[in-house]
This record gives structure tokens, sequence and C-alpha cells, in this order.
């Protein structure tokens, strides 16, 4: 007991301990996988609903953050194509969250020069969630600053197996050959066509997996976990991942 005790103190002192951070290596992109809504309210006695409620502002306190410190594109893991298995009360808040986020945050993003996308499904979302995107992407289409990315209704497998099957159908139309298919037409013909690959990722609530979260993209990603649960993010976190991927040597298969 008196160990773990002790190792807690030791892990406390270094969190709040100042973190450095270099303004020549800040990561391009950085892609969040936002986990723990629900444990985060569970601890406290809430409804699971309460948890997406103060996860939404983190949401809005990392994208302030990341739009401070240099980050040019933020993709965020908003709701994936298995999370339709949740139960239907559940879902069909999720599906209000973005209405209600962007009803309250939009006209501050766009003070801040933020542009707004969406990669996902967006067919199979409900009307009034889809009109609440399109017109986030719309209102923010000519904005130059950070791209705050929300995948929604998103898989990374039915992304690549949609990009297959774009590939046969060319093939078979004599418009591609097999030797046609290469590295950058994959990337070309994904949803983050036109974004880079995200350089860190970011997960939360102390889960180690990629949950079909750009599966392709993040071939050469830093990861970086945190205990944290989602609604508990905030800058201090967001500065200690970005010091983490600036101590790490990036060698991509090489021995630079």
């Amino acid at each position: 007991m008196i160990k773990r005790i002790q190792a807690w103190l030791s892990r406390k002192d270094r969190q709040e301990q100042p973190v450095e951070i270099s303004p020549d290596n800040i990561p391009r992109h950085v892609a969040v996988i936002m986990d723990g809504n629900g444990r985060w309210a569970k601890r406290r006695g809430l409804p699971r609903i309460v948890g997406h409620q103060n996860g939404m502002k983190a949401v809005k306190r990392t994208t302030i953050a990341a739009n401070d410190l240099g980050v040019e594109f933020l993709t965020m893991y908003a709701f994936s194509t298995e999370n339709w298995k949740r139960p239907k009360e559940e879902v069909d808040f999720l599906m209000r969250l973005p209405v209600e986020f962007l009803a309250l945050e939009l006209d501050e993003l766009i003070e801040k020069n933020v542009q707004v996308r969406v990669m996902g499904d967006t067919d199979a979302l409900p009307a009034h969630t889809r009109k609440a995107m399109e017109e986030a992407v719309n209102r923010t289409k000519h904005n130059t600053g950070l791209i705050l990315n929300f995948a929604l209704n998103y898989g990374s497998r039915k992304e690549i197996e949609d990009c297959m099957r774009g590939l046969g159908r060319d093939i078979q139309a004599g418009l591609l050959s097999p030797e046609d298919i290469t590295s950058q037409l994959i990337d070309n013909r994904l949803m983050t066509s036109g974004l880079p690959d995200p350089d860190l990722l970011i997960r939360t609530s102390g889960e180690m997996r990629l949950s079909n979260f750009m599966l392709w993209q993040v071939a050469y990603s830093e990861f970086w976990f945190t205990d944290a649960y989602w609604p508990e993010f905030d800058k201090t976190h967001l500065l200690q991942a970005v010091a983490e991927y600036q101590r790490r040597t990036r060698r991509y298969g090489g021995l630079k």
C-alpha cells in the first residue's frame, strides 16, 4: 500500500511540473479517440448522458487549446459505426449533441477562424444532426485556421472497404489497371483525402486500442494514452501529449 501511495505521489508531482513545449515541433495533425464519458459519470453516480454533456465541453477546451498551440488539423472520433449498438436512448442523445454543441459554440469557432469538417457516413445520420453539421461546414468553409474534423458515424474498415470497391469498379471499367494502385492513390480515395496523416494519436480513459479509427492513416503516428476520462481532458493533458511527442524520434522505419 505504501509503495502504491508513493508511486501515486511521484506521478502526481510529475504531472504538476511545468510542461515545456518547443514551438518548432508542433504536430500538424492530432487525432483524438474521446473515451470515458460514461465511466466518468458512473464514478459520480450520474447518468451517462451527463458524461456526454461534459465531454462536449472537453471538445471545446481541446479545440481552443490546439488552435492556440498551432495545431493545424484536429480530428475527433465523435461516433463510430459500432456505436449504433448502444441503447436507443443514448444514441438519440448522442445524435442531438452536435446540434447542441454547434448552436452554442459555432459563432466562437468562426471568430477563431476554425474550419469545421466531418467524415463518415453522414447519410445515415438523423436529419437534425446532418443539418447542423452541414450548416457548420458551410459557414466555416472559407476559414483558414485550424481544421476541426469530426469523425461521425465513421468506421475505418468500412472506409477502406468502400475505397477498395471503388478501385475495383474503376479497374472493371478499364479506368485503372492494378499497377496504378499506389499508397498515394488510396490516400486520395479515403475520407481524409487532402489531410496529412495524424502525427499524434491521443486516447483517453486508459484504453489502449484503436477501435476501428483511421487504421490506414495512423501507420506511423505517435500514440499517447492517458487514464483521464474524456470529460477531464484539458489543455494540460494536451500539452503533456505534445511534450511526449516532442521527446520521441520518428524514424518511419529507418535508422535516423
